[in-house]
This record gives structure tokens, C-alpha cells and sequence, in this order.
């Protein structure tokens, strides 16, 4: 239970933390979603020892869904709705659904193999993430950043093998 109450501070912790603040606490907001992360695995390969992964994936969305809502309108950040372009919406919509799907992908990935199998792989997508912001966004690609991605490609390899 100490993971569940660490978690539950780091993120009472990050919702007070001032937008001046985050502006150059970027590494911290990074640190706690890879914390997340991990933890997420973890309590997803015992959330679903006997229940479907669908139905797994309903309830996480619930959870996350009234979660994310209460942290909105406490933040205020509800106060911006009315300012969301068509291409906003679209696309956050289009997150949304990338999003789901990685989640039912996730869970049943869990479901069948060890989180030592699956937490590697599903960390690909930092590299993946990369060659799309490149290829689709346009970010340029530095040697630097080339390398961290066939690294960390080469690390879920090595680790699932």
C-alpha cells in the first residue's frame, strides 16, 4: 500500500504545482508520468487476473475519465473550453482513440505475457513517437536523438528476448 499512498501524494503534488513552476519543472511532470507508468503495469497484471481485458479497460477509462474532469474544473482549466478549434477537438479526439486502443492492446499484451516482456515493448513507442514527430511534425532529428531511439529499441529487444 506505501506504492498506492507515494502515489497518491506525487499526484496531489503535481496538481499544485504553478504554471510559472512547470515551465521549468518539465523533467519532474516527465519523472512522475514514467513513475506512472510502471505503476500502471503493475497494477493492471493484478487488476486483471481473471476478468476480461475489455471490461478492464472500461472500468480504467472510468476511473481515469472522473479523475481527469475533477482535475480540470479544480485547476480551472474548464475556464478554456469555449476557445477549442475544429482541429483541436478533432485531433484530441483522434488522441483519444489512439489512446483506447493502445489501452485494450496493453491489457491484453498483459494478460498473456509478464510485464517484463510487455512494459519493454510498450516503451517503444517513446522511439516510435520520435520517428512520427519527425516524419509528420517535422521536428528534426539530431544525431543525439537517433541514437536514444535505437537504443531504446535495441534495450526492448534485448529485454524481451
Amino acid at each position: 500500500m506505501k506504492i498506492v499512498e507515494f502515489s497518491l501524494l506525487a499526484l496531489q503534488y503535481s496538481c499544485f504545482i504553478t504554471h510559472k513552476k512547470s515551465k521549468t519543472m518539465w523533467w519532474i511532470y516527465a519523472l512522475l508520468a514514467a513513475l506512472f507508468a510502471a505503476l500502471t503495469a503493475i497494477f493492471a497484471k493484478i487488476g486483471i487476473k481473471g476478468v476480461d481485458t475489455d471490461l478492464a479497460t472500461a472500468i480504467r477509462t472510468v476511473v481515469i475519465l472522473i479523475l481527469a474532469w475533477g482535475i480540470a474544473f479544480f485547476r480551472g482549466g474548464t475556464s478554456t473550453i469555449n476557445t477549442l478549434t475544429k482541429q483541436n477537438i478533432i485531433f484530441l479526439c483522434l488522441s483519444g482513440v489512439a489512446t483506447g486502443l493502445s489501452w485494450i492492446f496493453y491489457f491484453k499484451a498483459l494478460q498473456l505475457g509478464k510485464v517484463t516482456q510487455v512494459a519493454p515493448v510498450d516503451k517503444m513507442s517513446v522511439a516510435f513517437a520520435i520517428i512520427l514527430a519527425v516524419v509528420f511534425l517535422g521536428e528534426p532529428l539530431s544525431w543525439k536523438t537517433a541514437i536514444g531511439a535505437l537504443l531504446i529499441i535495441s534495450g526492448s529487444v534485448v529485454l524481451i528476448l
